[in-house]
């Protein structure tokens, strides 16, 4: 029984996550969306810029309870797992990114196809794939002790990797950073996401590393929880463990800018921090409390993450591919004729990202009826 609460406790963190980031993802007007939906320009923080971290944090919380699975497994088999789940997730991200394959010319009207050369290699499941790549291996071949020693060696040295390679006037700007300088050598400009108005990736290569933390930090979490339970000691000692993981966040944000782009070492404890908070209350309510009502609907996203954010990805990618023939995407032509007559440009911005949402919780719940799980 306990086993099953903490599975729920999951899920639900893991529902809550993908539920949020579909709805800050499509957005019909960036103009017109309200700020805590949208990403700090550069240093800063809002709510927006916990999704993703909180994903990294669930991808470690579950690994929790699979590597003792690997404990009886040889080491080859437990080396194909890893290997085999890290190229399909990274080659799914890169196939979201490239698809429909092709690209509608502004000036013609004409669709064209969209060669390799301009293709973008780096986002947000590539980062999961290479953060839980990385993760994984340090956990299977090495104690815990020393997993966290090198990932806090990770985060130390992300630090002056930054400010020593990047430009001596001003290292963690958009246009200086180490970052960008990593991938325009690896890679060149035209495989680096261009949605700043500039060739940078904010899942660059180089920022991928502070991002393992997460990961870790995750990892840690589930496997506390799965040797203390859910007991009031317990999770005052993870909420203690979480309060202090903000307060070094805000001191080193000082000297160390939280910044969600260059995923700054200040901003995995930050973001590590706020997901102990989050998921001790989630099992405090649910375990604790036994007050699981609302928990069936975040765990239809949870039961197939992976699924519904591809699905809630592809379809926007259609919608703003695809045009009427007066130029303007499906998604536009909706706000524009429907949704920004509700009450105010904003609200109406924000009722069509949740009905969307929604749309994509349908196609969970049905999955789910039918037992169906995708599974990497």
């Amino acid at each position: 029984m306990q086993q099953q609460k903490r599975f729920l406790a999951l899920d639900v963190f893991r529902g809550m996550t993908i539920c949020f980031m579909i709805i800050v993802n499509t957005s019909p007007d960036g103009d017109h969306t309200f700020a805590p939906l949208l990403h700090a320009k550069w240093h800063g923080f809002t709510p927006t810029d916990l999704v993703f971290p909180s994903f990294l944090f669930a991808v470690g919380n579950a690994m929790s309870f699979v590597m003792p699975k690997w404990e009886t497994a040889s080491t080859a088999s437990v080396l194909a797992k890893i290997f085999k789940r890290t190229l399909l997730i990274f080659i799914l991200g890169y196939l979201m990114y490239w698809f429909p394959f092709v690209r509608m010319d502004k000036a013609t009207g004409e669709y064209h196809f969209m060669a390799f050369e301009k293709t973008r290699i780096f986002g947000v499941l590539q980062r999961i794939a290479l953060a839980y790549c990385f993760a994984s291996l340090m956990l299977y071949f090495l104690k815990f002790r020393a997993t966290i020693i090198i990932t806090a060696a990770i985060l130390l040295l992300y630090w002056p990797v930054l400010y020593f390679f990047g430009d001596a006037a001003d290292p963690l700007s958009l246009h200086g950073n180490a970052v960008l300088k990593l991938d325009l050598l690896l890679i060149g400009p035209d495989h680096l996401y261009h949605g700043e108005g500039v060739p940078f990736d904010p899942e660059g290569f180089l920022s991928t590393f502070p991002a393992i933390a997460n990961v870790v930090g995750g990892y840690w979490v589930g496997k506390f929880l799965q040797q203390k339970g859910g007991a009031y000691e317990a999770l005052t000692k993870l909420m203690l463990a979480g309060f202090a993981c903000l307060v070094l966040a805000h001191f080193w944000d000082y000297s160390f800018p939280i910044n969600k782009k260059l995923w700054t070492s200040s901003f995995v404890l930050h973001t590590v921090g706020l997901d102990c908070l989050i998921i001790s209350a989630i099992v405090y309510v649910a375990d604790i409390q036994q007050k699981t009502a609302w928990t069936p609907f975040f765990q239809v996203f949870g039961k197939n993450p992976l699924f519904i954010y591809l699905l809630s990805e592809v379809l926007v990618i259609l919608w703003n591919v695809f045009r009427f023939p007066s130029g303007t995407t499906v998604f536009r032509w909706l706000y524009d004729n429907i949704f920004v007559h509700l009450a105010t440009p904003y609200v109406g911005a924000l009722v069509q990202a949740v009905l969307y949402m929604l749309l994509c919780w349908a196609v969970g719940y049905w999955m789910d009826k039918k037992k169906i799980y995708v599974r990497v």
